[in-house]
């Protein structure tokens, strides 16, 4: 009786008698399992796009109504910004085409200036003969100095200087000239 009851337990458990897993049976078990969730898991879709079929028809059915656009000031006022900043640029680069074409105008008349100078220089430099003038001032009775015609000054003494005062002047004097020099400091503002 003992071996029947055993068995019996065995049977249930599907287990052997040295209790290690039926690894068949685990194996069956996970897959009805996964089955299982593969069927859940599709009528759960099935019913959603059920669901989302109905609301897209119903949708259709209805007229459309277009929502309000809202302007934002702010994004308007960035737009005009920009708007702005361009025009800047563009005349900013405008003024800097028109600058550089003046300085290569300068630079060529500056380098046509330069030529035309040392043309001059060159023709100026030819115009002083030495030996020309030097006949033309003997020609007119200039001859250099005599050693008797040169006097040396010796500047060696340290400076001095004596200042002369005039005498003290009495009061209706010194009156008098400080109202000759206001008047001549208007006279003078007034030319």
């Amino acid at each position: 009786m003992a071996r029947r009851v055993m068995r019996q337990v065995n049977h249930q458990n599907l287990s052997s008698g040295n209790l290690a897993y039926d690894y068949r049976r685990l194996e069956a078990e996970e897959r009805r399992r996964r089955e299982r969730e593969e069927r859940e898991y599709a009528e759960r879709r099935a019913r959603e796009d059920l669901r989302r079929r109905a609301a897209h028809q119903k949708a259709e059915a209805l007229p459309r109504r277009r929502e309000r656009i809202r302007v934002s000031p702010l994004a308007v006022l960035g737009f005009a910004a920009i708007v702005v900043m361009a025009y800047m640029l563009l005349m900013s680069h405008a003024q800097l085409n028109s600058i550089s074409k003046q300085v290569v105008e300068q630079q060529k008349l500056l380098a046509a200036l330069e030529e035309e100078h040392v043309k001059l220089v060159s023709r100026y430099e030819t115009t002083f003969d030495l030996a020309a003038i030097k006949e033309a001032a003997e020609s007119a009775g200039m001859a250099k100095p005599s050693t008797s015609q040169i006097y040396n000054i010796d500047l060696s003494a340290p400076d001095n200087v004596v200042l002369y005062q005039r005498g003290e002047r009495n009061a209706l004097g010194r009156v008098l000239a400080s109202a000759g020099q206001s008047l001549a400091f208007i006279v003078e503002y007034f030319k």
